[in-house]
């Protein structure tokens, strides 16, 4: 795809922030797993190449490599990490372990000037950067210049500016390097010469057209859970093909309070999509009784699930395709040095996959977009706020924001225990500053002295971080007097709970949620 960047992946917790970056930047990126990045280049006619970091170390023999065909190209490549050290290896460098490894906070020493740093850093001029490598280049490719240093990394950057060819031991697409986005930005605009102006507006459009191409005259089904991802999918797919589309949602009795009948009043009332609504929460509660381990809740869960979908599809006759919210992160961790894309219903519904017989062909309207990019696009699409900029809620739902066995007793004082912390934190308009926010009910009781009586009542732990695309999160810090106010709440008012706590751990990424 020509104004855009393709993004080779060698495996980094952190390739994905390089995408946002460049996104953030205006200009349209996608990555690519090592292993399958030659057939890419075939069709994709990228404006650049960003190799990515990763963990496997260059002086192996058997370790990832950048396609030879990246510096035939004539375009700009930027090496980050690995991806430094293996363009050295493959262009005549040498890489070689040290006897130091470098990780964490270094200083980067500017020598030479580099239109990677136009603007920003100077010659002579020092600033803070994010290291994380264990092999170091030691002899760079002829052609190459360095231009900036650091204590563990003799080569930290390098540069052919003939061949527009860049490379950095660093990671700029990390927060850690406080300048690092303006380094990539130099890279897309100043260097591969990209104007910026990929925006949603232009992307709600080329989707609606690709839907109306991938459909046709087909019916499609696409599974509503009521969250954000599932509901843009939903309305924009509509906007693009009409009733040919049917919404299915499954009310697994662990919801919040009163999400199931917003679902139904908005898609149905409000939008005209065709909904059917089944309530299964007996079934599922059922299946529930007496499983404490999560991982079995999970798969519990997700097998009633498909069983309840498909029957309620089974009553769409002529239906060909099977529409979904999967976002970008989704399809990165499904493919990247796994062989191919993933044909399950994405892990956010926690289901095992579509039975054989169903034989539907998989919609998926923005796997090439992150969440909050899909929370734009759903402003594009004129939803409303109390929609797109909910907080993200599991399919699973309550049931692993509720160690230990699930009942409908101690559902009903979660439910109540959620709706009062929720309810606090749009009262101090905090709502919008943060990424997710819930109760836990703890399977602990504590005992405590309410009035003149003692209590052996349940713990309410409570959980809130903030986070910009949902792969890290750090605990959102309140006010002392905020948590007082709502622990005062929940006490006075949800009968079965006599303490509450507050979670302040950090969470790498992929596990936001409590379990």
């Amino acid at each position: 795809m020509k104004n855009s960047i393709l993004i080779i992946d060698f495996g980094s917790q952190v390739t994905q922030l390089i995408a946002r970056r460049v996104r953030e930047a205006g200009v349209y990126s996608e990555i690519v797993p090592f292993n399958t990045a030659e057939e890419k280049l075939k069709t994709f006619e990228p404006s650049g190449i960003i190799l990515s970091g990763g963990p496997a170390s260059v002086i192996g023999d058997e370790t990832p490599r950048a396609p030879e065909r990246v510096f035939q190209m004539g375009i700009p490549v930027l090496g980050i990490c690995y991806g430094q050290q293996t363009m050295c290896a493959q262009l005549g460098g040498r890489v070689e372990e040290p006897e130091h490894k470098e990780f964490g906070r270094a200083n980067l020493d500017i020598v030479k000037e580099c239109r990677l740093f136009d603007g920003f850093w100077d010659v002579g001029t020092s600033d803070q950067v994010w290291m994380s490598h264990g092999d170091t280049v030691t002899e760079i490719p002829e052609g190459f210049t360095t231009v900036a240093t650091s204590q563990g990394a003799p080569f930290a950057a390098i540069a052919n500016e003939a061949k527009k060819f860049y490379a950095v031991q660093f990671h700029p697409e990390v927060v850690h390097t406080p300048r690092g986005a303006d380094l990539l930005s130099n890279f897309v605009h100043k260097i591969c010469g990209l104007k910026g102006d990929w925006t949603m507006s232009a992307f709600k459009e080329q989707a609606i057209n690709s839907i109306r191409n991938q459909v046709g005259d087909a019916k499609v089904i696409c599974g509503l859970s009521g969250g954000v991802d599932s509901s843009v999918a939903a309305v924009l797919i509509h906007e693009a093909i009409g009733d040919q589309l049917t919404c299915v949602y499954v009310d697994n009795g662990l919801m919040r309070t009163g999400e199931s009948e917003q679902v139904v009043r908005v898609f149905r009332d409000q939008y005209n999509i065709p909904l059917i609504h089944r309530d299964a929460s007996d079934l599922f509660l059922k299946e529930l009784e007496g499983v404490e381990d999560p991982e079995k809740k999970r798969k519990a869960i997700g097998r009633v699930f498909i069983e309840v979908f498909d029957e309620e599809a089974g009553k769409i006759g002529g239906a060909e395709f099977l529409a979904q919210g999967t976002l970008y992160p989704d399809v990165i961790e499904s493919v990247s040095f796994a062989g191919g894309p993933s044909v399950t219903i994405k892990s956010h519904h926690n289901v095992g996959g579509l039975p054989d017989h169903m034989k539907l062909k998989l919609l998926e309207p923005f796997r090439e977009l992150f969440k909050d990019e899909v929370r734009e696009l759903g402003r594009e699409l004129g939803m409303a706020s109390e929609l797109v900029d909910r907080h993200p809620f599991p399919g699973p739902g309550l049931a692993i924001r509720l160690p230990g066995e699930i009942t409908r007793d101690r559902l009903d004082i979660l439910r109540k225990a959620d709706v009062i912390y929720l309810d606090e934190i749009r009262k101090a308009g905090l709502y919008n500053e943060i990424w997710q926010a819930f109760a836990v009910l703890l399977p602990v009781r504590t005992v405590g002295v309410m009035g003149d009586n003692r209590t052996y009542e349940y713990v309410c732990a409570l959980r809130a971080v903030t986070s910009t695309d949902g792969m890290t999160a750090d605990y959102y810090p309140y006010e002392h007097e905020f948590l007082g106010r709502v622990s005062t709440r929940i006490i006075n008012e949800v009968q079965g709970i006599n303490r509450v706590v507050y979670d302040t751990t950090s969470k790498p990424p992929g596990t936001i949620e409590w379990e």
